[in-house]
């Protein structure tokens, strides 16, 4: 593929990402006020898992095709990214407010997952007993969410100040969007792979840098957007769905269909790094329950010093 092609697939899958995400948020903010869910809900739900389609396309195929670096490294890469570029740069644009049931949820789940993460695959592989039990918290995960969400919203009624559209079309835009988000990564991935292969670069740095931001663009789309039109639950309820959803799902149905082997210098640096960025959103987040653009900056920055590493190392 020439280099020239490529750089236009990049491009054109930017574009088509900006507008997904922007038809995603729209469509998923107004379903929430139609049917008196919280915001923050369908972020972690809908939102993450139309935003996470990408990383688990990428990995279950590199789980087919036997390439387990690919797979598991697009799934941390992508992780550190949420946190560090995505949450990092909707924090930036505007402080971003967080739910303090969030913190006692959500993001304990986050943290154990990047945990659990590390003491399965503490022998090297990732078994499909192993990839059973990630499937099985995922779908534990969403029973929480939606059963939260009935306790404190199923007596609401439709607010009669939602936003303008009907359910079906609301709908119709989150079915847009996604196919949006995923056509969109799929043109950058293919045309970024191809730059970096080009460039001489090695496939367990791709994974982890190239693939993982290109596959996490959906999430960077959609949270940049919801943070611009002031939907801030949705913004940070993406970003913290979309890494449990990484984790217990993607690496689950993955490890479930080809036992994955892991990386030794996965297991020792990037696994811990990536429990380290997630366990450093605690305190940030209980500061005020407010993320603000000092701590999206410092965030953004711990991410361009661990690529600027990764490079270095590689």
């Amino acid at each position: 593929m020439d280099m020239v092609i490529s750089s236009v697939l990049v491009v054109a899958g930017l574009v088509l990402l900006t507008f997904g995400g922007d038809v995603l948020t729209t469509g998923a903010a107004g379903m929430a006020y139609r049917l008196g869910i919280r915001p923050v809900v369908v972020g972690l739900t809908v939102v993450a898992f139309g935003t996470s389609l990408p990383e688990g396309f990428v990995s279950i195929v590199a789980s087919f095709s036997g390439s387990a670096d690919i797979a598991i490294a697009n799934v941390i890469g992508s992780n550190l990214f949420n946190i560090g570029v995505v949450m990092g740069v909707a924090a930036l644009i505007r402080p971003l407010k967080v739910e303090k049931g969030s913190i006692r949820r959500e993001v304990p789940f986050l943290v154990g997952s990047a945990l659990l993460l590390w003491l399965l695959a503490a022998d090297g592989r990732l078994g499909r007993g192993d990839g059973a039990i990630l499937t099985v918290l995922f779908v534990a995960f969403l029973w929480t969410c939606f059963r939260k969400a009935a306790a404190e919203d199923g007596a609401a009624e439709e607010s009669s100040q939602a936003p303008p559209g009907s359910r079906r079309r609301n709908t119709l835009k989150i079915v847009l969007g996604l196919l949006l988000l995923a056509a969109g990564s799929k043109l950058l991935v293919s045309g970024a792979i191809d730059i970096a292969r080009t460039l001489g670069v090695s496939e367990l740095l791709i994974g982890i840098t190239i693939v993982a931001a290109g596959t996490s663009l959906p999430e960077l789309a959609a949270s940049v957007m919801a943070s611009l039109k002031g939907h801030d639950d949705i913004a940070v309820g993406n970003i913290v769905g979309s890494g449990i959803f990484n984790i217990l799902f993607v690496l689950g149905c993955a490890s479930l269909i080809h036992p994955l082997s892991v990386n030794a210098l996965i297991l020792s640096r990037d696994v811990w790094v990536m429990a380290g960025f997630s366990l450093a959103v605690v305190p940030i987040m209980r500061s005020g329950f407010v993320i603000s653009r000092k701590e999206g900056a410092l965030l953004f920055m711990c991410y361009l010093i661990y690529a600027g590493f990764l490079v270095k190392a590689g």
